[in-house]
Formats: C-alpha cells, structure tokens, sequence
C-alpha cells in the first residue's frame, strides 16, 4: 500500500527563460516537481508564500502560486491535471518539454 501524504505546492515561472518552477525545501527553484516541498502546515504555506513573494520582488520568478498536490511513494503528484501538464510539458508532443528531457515529473500529466 502507498503512503500517501497531502498538503501544497509553490510554482511560478522563472523569468530568465520562463521555464515552470517549484520551490524546494532548500528555498531555491527546481525544474523538478519531485524536488519541490509539500507544504502540510499551515506555518510551512506561509514560509513558501513569503518565499515567492521575496523572489519576484527580487525578479528572480513570476506569477508564483500555491497549488493542491501529494506525495506517493516519495515523489509528488499534482492534484489538477493543469499542473501536471505545467510539470510535464506539451501532451500533444512527448518529443518535447520535459518529459522529453527526462526531467520530468514521476506521475503521466494526463492518466489513460
């Protein structure tokens, strides 16, 4: 049986590239979505808010937001088919993005 823990995610763009980031427990910014920190209390979503905020005043990402996700088995799972496809990259095209740098998340962002 998986262990299955629930709590949040911060993501944002980063503004040198654009590229789609998670912020980690180490409080930088990581391509990966298995590196970001889940986020179960609510100290621990304020700590990432500030964070963010910090960040973008700083012009290091923008547009950073907290998003519903879980750990399975030590890797982290989006809740929102939206943000699985952000951590992924293109559906329509698994020769690009990140799935086809394998880089890309542990979960498929669309399940079938």
């Amino acid at each position: 049986m998986s262990e299955i823990e629930k709590g949040q995610v911060m993501t944002a763009n980063r503004l040198r590239d654009g590229e789609v980031v998670f912020l980690t427990r180490a409080g930088v910014w990581a391509m990966a979505i298995d590196e970001a920190v889940l986020a179960q209390e609510p100290q621990a979503v304020a700590a990432l808010e500030a964070r963010a905020k910090e960040d973008e005043k700083a012009t290091l990402v923008t547009g950073s937001y907290l998003f519903d996700a879980e750990r399975v088995n030590g890797k982290i799972r989006a809740s929102h088919i939206r943000e699985r496809i952000r951590a992924q990259g293109p559906t329509v095209r698994l020769d690009l993005g990140k799935q086809a740098e394998g880089t890309a998340g542990s979960f498929a962002a669309v399940e079938g």
